[in-house]
């Protein structure tokens, strides 16, 4: 089963796409993961990709499709995978399809989880990361045990600079003029699921394994 993940920066992509990929037992590739990689140990790609991201601005299309085509030659994409942080524009879809075809195979479903922007000021605003290990922390959702203070390490708890409020506004408009057109893309496909993801988490991983099957 290969999936997509879509939806503005704090819809949830990456919880949902966690769960889906233990569910079916397929890897989550999340590009977030790779970039942060990259900026901890200093590369050239992590500090080019630095500079976007603090400025809350898309990565480059040139700095992550090469990247994600290598990954999904891995011996443990064979069963399928699902992509969390991209596609982020048309070209990078496109460029991704080229890919699959070369590969002889296909997108199953894009999944959008659908939430409103003023949702998503109040989810990011309330994230917290430890400046030792980098656990994450919401102080809503998953509050450490003691305030601003890691449950791992015992580190500080900061906000990142790509979810203070002017970023994610930033984040969010920058989303709407270069992602978003995915919804339609993928819809001309017919491969575009969409769920509510205003609703507890829970009930946003039951939605998707509703549609995807057991």
């Amino acid at each position: 089963m290969k999936l997509i993940m879509l939806g503005a920066p704090g819809a949830g992509k990456g919880t949902q796409a966690k769960r889906i990929a233990e569910k079916y037992d397929i890897p989550h590739i999340s590009t977030g993961d790779i970039f942060r990689a990259n900026i901890k140990k200093e590369t050239q790609l992590g500090l080019k990709a630095k500079e976007y991201m603090d400025k809350g601005l898309l990565v480059p299309d040139e700095l992550v499709v090469d990247i994600v085509a290598d990954r999904l030659l891995e011996d443990d994409c064979k069963k399928g995978f699902i992509l969390d942080g991209f596609p982020r524009t048309i070209p990078q879809a496109e460029s991704l399809d080229e890919a699959l075809a070369k590969m002889d195979t296909k997108m199953d479903y894009a999944i959008n989880i659908d939430v409103p922007d003023e949702n998503i000021v109040r989810r990011m605003s309330g994230r917290r990361a430890c400046v030792k290990c980098g656990a994450t922390y919401h102080l809503k959702y998953s509050a450490p045990k003691k305030e601003n203070v890691c449950d791992t390490c015992e580190g500080e708890l900061i906000i990142r600079d790509d979810d203070q409020p002017e970023t994610v506004q930033k984040r969010l408009s920058v989303y709407h003029k270069q992602t978003r057109p995915l919804i339609d893309y993928y819809q001309g496909k017919n491969i575009l699921i969409t769920v509510d993801g205003t609703v507890d988490i829970d009930k946003v991983t039951e939605s998707i394994i509703d549609i995807l099957g057991a």
